[in-house]
């Protein structure tokens, strides 16, 4: 696979055998094409999940909201969600790709059938697809920070230079980032977040405190 817009395109050997060259190569589940970009991956991640949805359809004559809930979240979402802080989607085409598969697995109740989306997933106690990725991404650094992950702090971020007199003392320094893919690698979307995060969230003293005071801080800003 030649990556990045200057490279030249050897041919590359092994053992007196040409490599074949791909534009596109699945590894550890997750599908990575020349351009680097997740598109092809969240493509693929729809289509398996849409296949599902239509399992479960056919072989569901009659399905209730707690059941249809159950089944998405056992079946269809970890497809959605699978390594998601390392292919994180940003085109806008591309997250709606996935929240289309959580809208279609919503109106499978037909209670809900003609609700407005937004509205189906707060009767249903779900919050959209990016909400979800974001939440991700902040535990995830909440993690590394106080080293309850196998990962180097320094591998991935660098703490700011400065004072605590406005907001938390655990803010990240943003780097520079020239090209697309650059400025939203995992280490450089969620410093923003992250930094503006409340002193209360940021200082949780286990993991699961601070899913719990971040989910009520999303509450208080009205993003759920």
């Amino acid at each position: 696979m030649h990556i990045g817009s200057s490279n030249q395109k050897f041919t590359y050997n092994l053992n007196g055998v040409e490599l074949q060259e791909v534009s596109v190569e699945r590894d550890l589940g997750i599908y990575i094409d020349s351009s680097l970009q997740p598109s092809k991956h969240c493509l693929e991640a729809a289509k398996r999940c849409n296949r599902v949805l239509g399992m479960i359809k056919r072989n569901f004559s009659f399905l209730k909201e707690d059941n249809v809930v159950r089944l998405y979240k056992q079946l269809v979402r970890p497809h959605l969600e699978y390594m998601v802080q390392a292919w994180n989607p940003y085109f806008a085409k591309d997250k709606e790709v996935l929240e289309k598969v959580q809208r279609r697995a919503t109106r499978m109740i037909s209670s809900l059938k003609r609700v407005p989306y937004y509205r189906r997933l707060q009767l249903l106690n779900l919050t959209t697809l990016e909400l979800r990725r974001l939440r991700g991404d902040l535990i995830q650094v909440f993690k590394i920070v106080y080293g309850f992950d196998n990962l180097s702090f320094t591998d991935f971020f660098v703490f700011a230079n400065s004072s605590c007199t406005r907001g938390h003392c655990l803010k990240l320094q943003k780097s520079h980032s020239r090209i697309n893919i650059r400025h939203n690698f995992f280490s450089n979307r969620v410093v923003n977040e992250w930094n503006g995060l409340p002193e209360k969230v940021v200082l949780a003293s286990s993991v699961n405190g601070f899913k719990n005071a971040l989910d009520k801080h999303f509450k208080h800003c009205n993003r759920v």
